[in-house]
């Protein structure tokens, strides 16, 4: 270890001399109280140092220790169900020992070196040893097995002990190598550097959230990314805690990443009660929290997301299909800006720092669907939450994002005030993994591609229309394109719109979401048929079986969605009733 001493503090930012040794992005102690930090610039023994604590009260003069590694992530058994902060410190640790607020310089172990694990080897003596071999497993919760894999680092050997079946602790030596080396159930790897993987692979597999308008008309990948841009509570973070809730991933890592404090609050109390509805346990088994909100230390935000990115790689080589979610990348974008400007370096567009794209690209590059080093299929999905000002998507943050994923769910402030969630305007979104995803949707139902189509054209339509109704009103325009406002309006109350407090609305399997669009499609094509039979859309309007169709969405269980095929047939009963009806008219 080399030691220096601080000789100019600017914020979270600190400049110290003597580290002649150090090198770039390696870990240093900072001040009496050790504050963690990296250095993030060299120039001889001078080196800039972004410190992830609060710094506050520091003084010129406090020595600087540097530890000679990158800023690493404990990776093992123990990862589920736990919250950390930006620097991987477990936050209810720390809040046992020095309450609720942080002392600074405090820190705890990221894994419980106390608690055993039932170990069951894969591997026996003289078994190769190389990056991909799996050498054990452990079961970390009732849903996830945890697959002990050597990693890219490892050197290539063979095995000259291996720990026999039985319950051992995280620091335990699991197997010994013939060159002496040993390996336990936890490694480290360095947060800004990405875990190998052999291949990436096409993501064909939908990521089904139980969202309709997600699922159906702006699908998402798995191994994909998504960015959800809105402005002030037009409903970011509800969107998130829904696909956190219910999406079909195997682990959530949830990154709450300069947000208020009440969010992430709202995240804790709520995940423990809810259940999974794949395996009937609680959600935490399958979720990890970082916390880094708002009134946490600013450079440790900038951090967070590559603590998180990381641990969702690290499961994502045991084969899982992991969803990473990021609330939001705005604010790690401004906390970006905040440290660009106490290093005086040149801003680009409103202050950003002229790299933010590349910081943004090297983020989502991070995801996608791969071939492990084991040869298993996993992905990382990345679903970011963008905050422009003022809703103001035109702002560099939300453009610079726009470049590097292929998923945009835009969040309307006018449908925000209108209690219509999820707030996702079907004008301004867009997802380009429609086409990669018809083969997957055709498996649940193979008119999926002809009912998201005729789904979308009504609602380009009913657009149109809007303008010249609110010249003209509604009554002036002929019955075919009034039923284009009242398909429409129809397909936003009845399909769109979700009520994420009703135990049967708030997740809608894939089956039930094309069976309600179905209904409704129905309807318009028969109502179609009657109006050129003479029927006047008033009378279409009225019947009864179009209020049935609205309320189908929180009336039919997912378990049961067989029975709606009931529906359609009562559906065609009504209009065969309205067109002997008309006949009848017609005859007298």
């Amino acid at each position: 270890m080399s030691t220096g001493s601080i000789t100019r503090i600017s914020g979270p930012v600190v400049y110290a001399q003597g580290l002649a040794d150090a090198g770039l992005y390696d870990v240093v102690k900072v001040g009496a109280a050790g504050l963690i930090g990296e250095i993030i610039k060299l120039k001889g023994d001078q080196a800039t140092i972004q410190i992830y604590e609060d710094n506050t009260l520091m003084r010129v003069g406090e020595p600087v220790e540097c530890l000679h590694r990158p800023l690493s992530v404990a990776l093992g058994p123990g990862l589920i169900g736990s919250i950390y902060d930006g620097i991987q410190r477990p936050l209810p640790v720390l809040k046992g020992v020095s309450g609720p607020f942080l002392a600074p310089g405090l820190a705890g172990e990221p894994l419980d070196s106390r608690k055993e694990w039932h170990f069951v080897p894969s591997i026996s003596v003289g078994d190769p040893i190389a990056p991909g071999v799996v050498f054990g497993t452990i079961r970390e919760t009732k849903s996830i097995e945890h697959r002990l894999i050597f990693d890219a680092s490892v050197q290539a050997s063979t095995a000259a002990y291996v720990a026999p079946e039985g319950d051992y602790t995280i620091s335990a030596t699991l197997v010994g190598a013939s060159d002496g080396r040993t390996y336990g159930a936890v490694s480290y790897w360095p947060v800004r550097t990405p875990r190998r993987f052999k291949e990436k692979l096409v993501t064909r597999e939908p990521l089904v959230t139980g969202l309709r308008v997600i699922d159906v008309l702006f699908p998402i990948a798995k191994g994909g990314s998504a960015a959800v841009p809105g402005g002030f509570g037009t409903g970011k973070t509800m969107t998130q805690h829904a696909i956190a809730k219910w999406c079909d991933a195997d682990i959530i890592v949830y990154i709450g990443c300069g947000e208020r404090g009440n969010e992430m609050t709202e995240v804790l109390t709520e995940f423990p009660t809810l259940i999974d509805p794949r395996t009937g346990r609680s959600l935490m088994e399958r979720t990890i929290l970082i916390a880094n909100t708002s009134n946490m230390p600013v450079a440790a935000r900038e951090v967070s997301i590559y603590t998180g990115i990381t641990i969702a790689e690290y499961y994502r080589d045991m084969g899982y299909h992991v969803a990473v979610m990021a609330d939001s990348t705005s604010r790690w974008a401004e906390a970006l800006r905040e440290l660009s400007g106490r290093l005086e370096e040149m801003p680009a567009e409103e202050g950003f720092p002229a790299y933010l794209p590349t910081r943004l690209a090297e983020f989502y590059e991070r995801g996608g669907m791969v071939t492990t080093l084991e040869g298993k299929r996993g992905s990382v999905t990345i679903i970011g939450a963008v905050s422009p000002p003022g809703g103001d998507f035109s702002e560099p943050v939300t453009q610079h994002t726009k470049r590097f994923i292929r998923c945009f769910w835009a969040l309307d402030r006018d449908l925000a005030n209108a209690r219509h969630y999820p707030a996702i305007s079907w004008n301004d979104s867009y997802s380009e993994y429609t086409e990669d995803l018809v083969a997957s949707w055709d498996a649940i139902d193979p008119a999926w591609v002809t009912l998201r189509t005729k789904a979308m054209e009504i609602l380009k339509k009913e657009r149109r229309l809007a303008d010249i109704v609110r010249l003209i009103g509604p009554d002036a325009l002929p019955d075919e394109q009034r039923l284009i406002l009242l398909t429409a309006d129809m397909i936003k109350d009845g399909f769109l719109q979700q009520n994420s407090f009703d135990r049967i609305d708030m997740y809608c399997a894939p089956p039930k979401q094309t069976l309600l669009l179905t209904c409704i499609l129905t309807f318009h094509e028969l109502a179609e048929q009657a109006i050129q039979n003479g029927s006047p859309l008033l009378t279409i309007s009225a019947l009864p079986i179009r209020e049935k169709i609205v309320r189908l969405k929180s009336s039919l269980e997912n378990e049961r969605v067989q029975e709606g095929q009931a529906v359609i047939q009562e559906i065609r009963a009504a209009f065969a009733q309205l067109g002997t009806a008309a006949q009848g008219v017609i005859s007298a």
